[in-house]
């Protein structure tokens, strides 16, 4: 290093920076902790010298072993990647600086080919072009038992370091090593105040001892120091270096997450920091700090993951003395929300939860959770702000530069513990904090699985200063509420449709006719199933009879739903068709029978006619109907239920019976009247026990109204509350339940006649229908009747046969009826011009508001209806009454 040497004003200047920085590192407290200490001592060693660049290895397992790169400033990656793994033996000038515990100064192109390569072949010159003056200095770091690493930086003076210079990067070392090594307690009675002033990060009173590993992410395979075995509490002799001897020694509670940690890191490329629990093979346990840096291939990709490891067991054990009544009960209450989120199923239920929870735990005043929707966070529940304020705050923009936005942004928390600090960094919101009432703000960003979701805000209404504790804990709050968020809002997106979905599928509101009053229920099998397979329906037909259908599709979900759907309008369709019940369900059968065999469904379909007061009902595997008589004495019609759709064989039974006026008709499925602790027979009987009685008291509740559907309302609820007490929304199987009372028709409302087989016969029907009509004041209606009447007629005494019957009924609309002996189904058919007949049924179709055709035991009928009011004016002024008169001649 030679003779004597002139010092430069430069020189001198840079002697008067490192005592500056030493002076630097006698001010700095205990907030920098593992990666963050070791990038604050390159940075200051590469500043110091005014280098290139620099780097920091830690010592491997073993003596003599080997160096791994920890942490590499101002370097580019093509290089560092090369320095990542040293031979503790070899030349170079970091394994030189450890091995001899002394400063080391090597010129990098005189190095030549012994320049590390990551993957251990021959370095190639175009890789070694260094600058002619470029040298590596390094220092070791010394700890309380020897050198720990190694601090090297790249520099371009041809010089050495100045004395000064070189003091520094002594006292550089020897603080980072002892960092690395020492205790740094405060006083044992510091006191719960003490600790609480603590910055985050800070290590508490503990016997420190720091590890360091490497994990190569592809192979699975890690490389642990000595340190690292100790803290672990693992045989070096029994360490097989696989990545499974970590997650062995991990506490099985904390595993799961701490591996979510892990693999986030890695998917986000950012540093990886966390605290866990370890199980020792000795049986004692213990409390780690882990930080590692991800490294990358040539193609960017994961490749391996180098760290450090410090036992913290003293610290939290001495936080435990000294906040032992304070941690207990917010720890209870930290269990207390777990448990609530993790039952949490609306999004209603996740904010009561947070609100009941986080907010004693931490004295704190407002709560505010929002979802991000597009460009803008939507409050979706609060505590502790006026509804004035969330409006405002809903008009806020998620690209805002409010710390709400900003944290979301950013994906990392936001504290803020006073006004002024809040007034200080948003100037132009400053009248935020009084519009809302709080001092300080902890704003917490909801993230799952890598994506922003929304924001939650925990509030206080006073200034606080946040510890690290604190802090810690309100970010791991904050990813299990973002978790039970996200949850909440897929089930309320999928409850919501599933309620629209039910809502489509089943009748809005059952028809009122002048047949039955009826009321009905749907009880769904559980908060998870809302779609289920069992449905209804009121079905009115011609002549005032109704037709009332209850089934169930086996099963529960979306596809029995949709299938239930497809029966209940396949039904409405064949029952337009007038079929009787048996032939009604023969097609039905078919339908399920072709959507495969594991489909099947029951269904019971009556019919009820109230000019005669019967009922015919025909039911294929489906519970029998109860049938409450006037009386209140309560029957269940005998009759084989024949197998379930899909697997039946037509025929099917159908049985016959007459109604008394005021009857009582209760449809159920089984969901209603059996269980997992209760037989079908026993709910039945239940069922009988329970309408026993109820008839009367029903109908003398509304004795002015018999068509008054208010008391099968609550017919309904009382049933389903005594049947199934809570299982709205809590039972193994959905449920429907359908109640008609019957209302028979007023012979004063009907009039019927037999006619000749003779074309007398329509003018005959003419007269009737025009005296009737003038009984029953709808005198308004004649013209068109006598015109359908004389039409019907005339068409069967032209292509029919007889006997022939006429008969009009009077209730909401004005039915006429023409029957005969024949099963022949007239149809509407084009005549063209010179045709002279075939436009009879044209004109039926045109004056009237419904007709149709269904058969009967001796034949047919064919039917049609008006409503009953009167007709417009100049409906039909376009023709002359000489046309009319002429239509009813012909």
């Amino acid at each position: 290093m030679g003779g004597q040497r002139t010092r430069h004003p430069q020189i001198r200047c840079t002697d008067q920076l490192s005592e500056e920085r030493k002076r630097l590192l006698a001010a700095v407290g205990d907030d920098l902790w593992g990666i963050e200490l070791l990038r604050f001592v390159v940075q200051q060693a590469v500043a110091d010298l005014a280098g290139l660049g620099g780097m920091l290895h830690l010592g491997g397992p073993g003596h003599g072993s080997g160096l791994r790169l920890a942490v590499a400033s101002g370097l580019p990656p093509t290089l560092t990647q090369a320095w990542e793994q040293l031979d503790g033996n070899g030349p170079l000038a970091p394994a030189r600086a450890f091995r001899d515990a002394a400063f080391t100064r090597v010129s990098l192109p005189n190095l030549g080919a012994r320049i590390p390569q990551q993957s251990g072949d021959e370095p190639s010159e175009e890789s070694l072009a260094w600058p002619v003056d470029t040298a590596m200095v390094a220092v070791p770091l010394l700890g309380l038992t020897g050198p720990i690493g190694a601090l090297s930086i790249v520099t371009s003076s041809a010089q050495e370091p100045s004395p000064t210079q070189l003091a520094f990067l002594d006292t550089l070392g020897r603080w980072a090593g002892e960092r690395l090594s020492r205790s740094s307690a405060p006083a044992s009675n510091a006191g719960l105040a003490g600790w609480q002033e603590q910055p985050a990060g800070s290590h508490l009173s503990q016997e420190l001892r720091v590890g360091t590993w490497d994990w190569d992410i592809r192979t699975g395979e890690v490389i642990w120091n000595d340190a690292m075995m100790t803290i672990m509490g693992v045989d070096p002799r029994a360490f097989d270096g696989r990545i499974e001897d970590w997650t062995a020694v991990v506490h099985p509670e904390d595993l799961p997450w701490v591996l979510a940690d892990l693999e986030e890191a890695i998917r986000a490329g950012r540093m990886y920091s966390t605290e866990y629990r370890v199980c020792r093979p000795d049986g004692t346990a213990g409390w780690v700090r882990a930080r590692g840096r991800l490294v990358v291939d040539e193609n960017g990709e994961p490749a391996r993951m180098i760290g450090t490891l410090w036992d913290i067991t003293k610290t939290h054990e001495d936080l435990e003395a000294v906040t032992e009544p304070a941690a207990v009960a917010r720890s209870s209450r930290i269990g207390q929300l777990t448990r609530a989120l993790a039952e949490a199923v609306t999004v209603r239920d996740v904010v009561d939860a947070s609100a009941h929870h986080i907010l004693p735990s931490f004295g704190a005043a407002g709560l505010l959770l929002s979802f991000l929707e597009g460009d803008h966070l939507r409050p979706v529940g609060y505590t502790g702000y006026s509804k004035e304020f969330i409006e405002r705050i809903a008009r806020i923009s998620a690209s805002s530069g409010l710390p709400i936005s900003e944290s979301l942004r950013e994906r990392t928390p936001m504290f803020i513990n006073s006004v002024e600090e809040f007034i200080e960094r948003y100037p132009t919101n400053a009248d935020l904090p009084a519009a809302g009432g709080k001092k300080a703000w902890a704003f917490l960003p909801l993230v799952v699985s890598g994506r922003p979701v929304g924001t939650c805000v925990v509030s206080f209404a006073e200034p606080r200063r946040f510890t690290g504790e604190e802090r810690n804990l309100l970010t791991t709050l904050s990813g299990l509420v973002a978790q039970a968020m996200e949850r909440a809002r897929l089930f309320d997106r999928e409850h919501t449709r599933a309620q629209e979905l039910q809502r489509g599928l089943l009748p809005r509101r059952l028809p009122s006719l002048p047949a039955i009053s009826a009321a009905a229920r749907y009880l769904p099998a559980g908060k998870d199933m809302e779609a289920g397979g069992d449905w209804y329906d009121v079905i009115p037909l011609s002549a005032d009879r109704v037709a009332i259908v209850i089934g169930d599709v086996m099963g529960h979900g979306v596809a029995e739903a949709v299938t239930m759907g497809r029966l209940r309008t396949a039904v409405r369709t064949l029952a337009d068709l007038e079929l009787p019940p048996d032939e009604l369900l023969s097609h039905l059968n078919d339908l399920v029978s072709e959507l495969g065999d594991d489909f099947y469904a029951t269904c019971l379909y009556l019919v009820y006619d109230a000019t005669t007061r019967s009922c015919v009902l025909t039911r294929a595997g489906h519970p029998p109907p109860a049938v409450v008589y006037p009386d209140g004495t309560v029957h269940f019609p005998d009759a084989e239920p024949n197998a379930p759709l899909g697997a039946a064989t037509p025929p099917f039974d159908t049985v016959e019976m007459d109604l008394p006026e005021g009857s009582l008709l209760v449809l159920y499925t089984d969901g209603l009247v059996e269980s997992s602790v209760l037989d079908i027979d026993q709910g039945i009987a239940q069922l009988a026990e329970t309408l026993n009685g109820t008839s009367a008291r029903v109908s003398c509740r509304h004795e002015d109204q018999p068509e008054c559907a208010e008391c099968l309302d609550d017919l309904c609820d009382h049933l389903t509350s005594a049947l199934v007490p809570g299982k709205q929304g809590s039972g193994d199987d959905d449920a429907a339940l359908l109640i008609a009372r019957t209302h028979a028709l007023s012979c004063d409302d009907m009039a019927s006649w037999p006619l000749p087989e003779h074309p007398k016969a329509a003018g005959q029907a003419r007269e009737h229908v025009r005296a009737q009509l003038g009984v029953w004041h709808l005198d308004a209606l004649s013209m068109t009747t006598e015109l359908l009447a004389s039409e019907l007629v005339g068409n069967v005494v032209r292509h029919a046969k007889g006997p022939i019957q006429l008969r009009l009924l009077r209730t909401n609309v004005l039915t006429c009826e023409v029957s005969d002996g024949s099963l022949t189904t007239p149809r509407i058919r084009r005549a063209s011009d010179t045709d002279e007949g075939g436009r009879g049924l044209q004109l039926v179709s045109a004056i009237s508001h419904r007709w149709g055709t269904r058969y009967t035991p001796t034949g047919k009928c064919i039917w049609t209806e008006q409503p009953l009011m009167p007709v417009e004016p100049g409906l039909f002024a376009e023709q002359s009454d000489l046309d009319l008169h002429d239509l009813l001649e012909e």
